[in-house]
């Protein structure tokens, strides 16, 4: 099966059925074309690797991505956890099913491992972008086939940008050039299409900042930005019907003050942890363990809860904290010298305050150094 749509730890012996049934027009032919579509977007996409493998009509349809944009039509969408604690190395958890899976090894130059990386989920595509010996690249792993290859370059090569995704879009912005510069530029990336557009510039340049889609619109938030690389407190919103850029005050949950309280320059610390569930703002505040959401009315945090008192991270890094359906999930682990272990762990703000719940553990280094969520 090439692994098409398989948990790729689980090829099983889905193989030997693949193509030997002939092709069904009507799919299920019992219930039309029309039914059997409906059934199959509503199927777990973690089963997609044993139908395909019913015939060939089954595994065109799935390979060729046309059930994911059917999926998205209907609404139908299933959140997986993307994320590497060692160096080109990646997981998947089924948050549903609460399983875990390996992806393929990443095949990449020594000087990209040891290269500072973001990563993007977008589609049915997981984006990693980073440097290889005399530019930017990016790595696509292809949830259709299992496989990676090598992603198209962005209109102008960055890194250390703010990115966030919806649907078959993503956008980034900020970040650096080859050269250390400090951007303003931003782009859209349409994976159904494998387009980059250039959209409009930013007010501030800012690089390390984070960003999220909420009430339809793209948000970017806190980062370093100036001459003196000072943390920026603003964030800017992007109209994706106006195309135009509105700067928002006072939207990061960290304060230029925090570098200095803890005697260190604001590079050392990670971007802001933030994610929209429900169209609210939450933030990871890992100084003092605390989760806080932003009130859009008054323009201020305010603080709903602790995070899980397991995770560990390090001014910031090494712990994810993401938007996964209507859960929050914050990825990470205790720190420690060797093998450890790393937790995803679960909460539903629609329920109340925090109340953490632990979906998986596995053995693994305790760092994370990148995640996304893919919602198809």
């Amino acid at each position: 099966m090439d692994g098409i749509l398989m948990p790729p730890c689980d090829h099983s012996n889905n193989q030997q059925h693949s193509g030997d049934n002939s092709d069904s027009r009507s799919l299920i032919a019992a219930i039309g074309y029309g039914n059997s579509i409906s059934c199959l977007i509503r199927c777990s996409r973690a089963d997609y690797g044993a139908i395909a493998s019913l015939n060939r009509s089954f595994r065109s349809l799935i390979r060729d991505g046309e059930l994911y944009k059917l999926r998205r039509k209907n609404g139908v969408v299933e959140h997986w956890v993307y994320f590497s604690c060692h160096l080109l190395e990646w997981e998947a958890f089924d948050p549903t099913r609460r399983r875990w899976m390996h992806l393929p090894r990443m095949h990449a130059s020594d000087f990209f491992v040891f290269s500072h990386k973001e990563s993007l989920a977008v589609g049915t595509e997981l984006l990693v972008f980073g440097r290889d010996l005399m530019s930017h690249v990016i790595y696509k792993y292809s949830l259709l086939t299992n496989t990676w290859s090598s992603g198209i370059s962005m209109n102008a090569a960055r890194c250390l940008f703010g990115s966030a995704s919806l649907g078959e879009i993503a956008i980034l912005a900020g970040g650096c050039d080859s050269n250390g510069n400090i951007l303003s530029s931003a782009e859209l990336y349409n994976s159904d299409e494998g387009t980059w557009k250039t959209l409009q510039s930013m007010n501030k340049p800012r690089k390390m900042c984070s960003a999220v889609f909420m009430d339809g619109n793209f948000y970017v938030i806190g980062g370093i930005g100036g001459t003196d690389s000072v943390l920026l407190t603003c964030g800017e919103e992007y109209n994706l019907e106006t195309e135009t850029w509105n700067e928002i005050p006072n939207m990061s949950p960290m304060q230029t003050g925090e570098a200095r309280e803890n005697d260190m320059p604001a590079t050392s610390i990670a971007p802001p942890l933030i994610a929209v569930v429900n169209n609210e703002l939450y933030a990871a505040g890992y100084a003092d363990m605390e989760v806080r959401k932003y009130n859009k009315n008054s323009r201020a945090w305010v603080t709903v809860g602790r995070l899980p008192e397991r995770v560990n991270s390090m001014n910031g890094w090494g712990l994810e904290f993401r938007a996964c359906g209507d859960r929050l999930i914050v990825i990470g682990g205790p720190r420690t010298v060797g093998e450890g272990f790393v937790e995803v762990n679960s909460w539903v703000p629609s329920e109340g305050p925090p109340q953490w719940d632990l979906l998986g553990r596995k053995r693994s280094g305790s760092f994370v150094y990148n995640s996304t969520v893919m919602g198809c």
